[in-house]
């Protein structure tokens, strides 16, 4: 049986964190968002948001950060693997910024396919920002089609998951896979 690559993602603050977790606690194999551990080192260093100061620096410890998690998916022997973002997530944050990159980070993006990629809309009430997440609920709605158009561009076709409860969110993304 074929491994199914699941992408969940969306622009910032839209619950696809906690997703990830409740389909961890059903003991799903899920990888996490990296753009945190990356952000949160660059802070202990001096940096408060590399992300800003230095997107391609950024953006390129992120891509090879989410190929790591691609190829360790790889080689697990589970039916189903989650991902918090995947590898078209990093061109499109750089589109928003209007930041130029290498083509690699396409070219990485349609080496490394998932089967699956599930879009998690801005939705306001659940909408917070903190340490790490500095963008406000107007630049969400931004960053949310840019990541749409950034997998649309090399052919992914995007399931909107609707708003609701946790478990509800996860059984629409568990449901959507069973067809």
């Amino acid at each position: 049986m074929e491994q199914k690559k699941v992408v969940i993602t969306g622009g910032p603050g839209t619950g696809k964190s906690t997703v990830i977790e409740k389909l961890s606690q059903l003991e799903f194999t899920c990888m996490p968002e990296i753009s945190r551990i990356i952000t949160k080192g660059a802070q202990e260093k001096g940096i408060d948001q590399l992300f800003l100061k230095d997107p391609l620096l950024f953006s390129t410890l992120l891509l090879e950060g989410r190929i790591d998690q691609y190829k360790k998916a790889e080689v697990a022997a589970e039916e189903i693997v989650f991902f918090d973002r995947g590898i078209p997530d990093v061109f499109g944050y750089l589109n928003y910024l209007e930041t130029d990159y290498p083509e690699n980070f396409i070219d990485q993006s349609l080496k490394h396919r998932y089967n699956k990629v599930f879009m998690m809309p801005p939705w306001k009430g659940i909408y917070k920002t903190d340490n790490e997440r500095y963008e406000s609920y107007e630049q969400s709605l931004i960053i949310y089609e840019h990541l749409i158009l950034a997998y649309k561009k090399i052919d992914y076709s995007v399931v909107i998951v609707p708003e609701g409860s946790i478990a509800s969110r996860a059984e629409f993304i568990l449901n959507s896979l069973k067809s």
